[in-house]
């Protein structure tokens, strides 16, 4: 069954809205294209910390440019509430370890599925013990993303970790689209493949 987490974000953004100080909101980060809109929107009602967790980006120079670019946008990019930024150890064997067996599946497919809990997790377990009231990823704003499969996992984290999912569909409301729109208005920079070395494989 196909559930609508836009709306199940809006009641959570309604119920917030009660209290007197926006929830603490720990957001990874894939790249700044799909964070630009992400954190633009949720910055309204979450004060958010992006974390750049991305141990399947490869090679080390394509990791470390698009670090930079997240970096540059949110130091330029206005926000309702103010966004602090939190970064990660570069291991790419993590996403081998991960990816192993699973190396000539398609993009899209269960090694996509793994990278999205192993980067989820590490949020998830550094929302908790950090004291954020909820985590969530950018990853859903893509077309070539399952949303379904990443709200499916951001509960299951929850379950197992005591931290809070925020549930989510970014590219409802044309959240892709706006998310183009300010690539374009901050000149950043747009990768052609998702990250690893085997859909830069596909892609190529």
């Amino acid at each position: 069954m196909n559930i609508n987490y836009q709306k199940k974000l809006d009641e959570i953004i309604e119920e917030n809205k009660r209290g007197s100080i926006a929830p603490s909101l720990l957001l990874h980060c894939c790249c700044a294209p799909c964070s630009s809109y992400t954190v633009e929107y949720l910055s309204q009602y979450f004060r958010i910390t992006v974390l750049y967790y991305n141990p399947n980006i490869s090679p080390a120079e394509e990791y470390e440019k698009r670090k930079a670019e997240l970096v540059r946008l949110i130091n330029a990019m206005p926000t309702v509430n103010k966004v602090n930024q939190l970064d990660c150890d570069y291991d790419t064997d993590e996403f081998f370890d991960i990816a192993k067996g699973y190396e000539d599946c398609r993009e899209g497919g269960e090694r996509c599925f793994r990278c999205y809990e192993l980067r989820m997790r590490r949020t998830a377990e550094l929302a908790k013990a950090r004291g954020f009231d909820y985590f969530c990823t950018t990853l859903s704003i893509s077309p070539l993303k399952n949303a379904q499969k990443i709200n499916e996992i951001g509960y299951k984290l929850q379950e197992e970790t005591g931290a809070k999912w925020l549930p989510s569909d970014f590219k409802k409301r044309e959240g892709y689209k706006r998310s183009i729109e300010l690539s374009r208005e901050y000149n950043l920079y747009r990768q052609n493949f998702c990250g690893c070395i085997y859909s830069k494989r596909e892609n190529e």
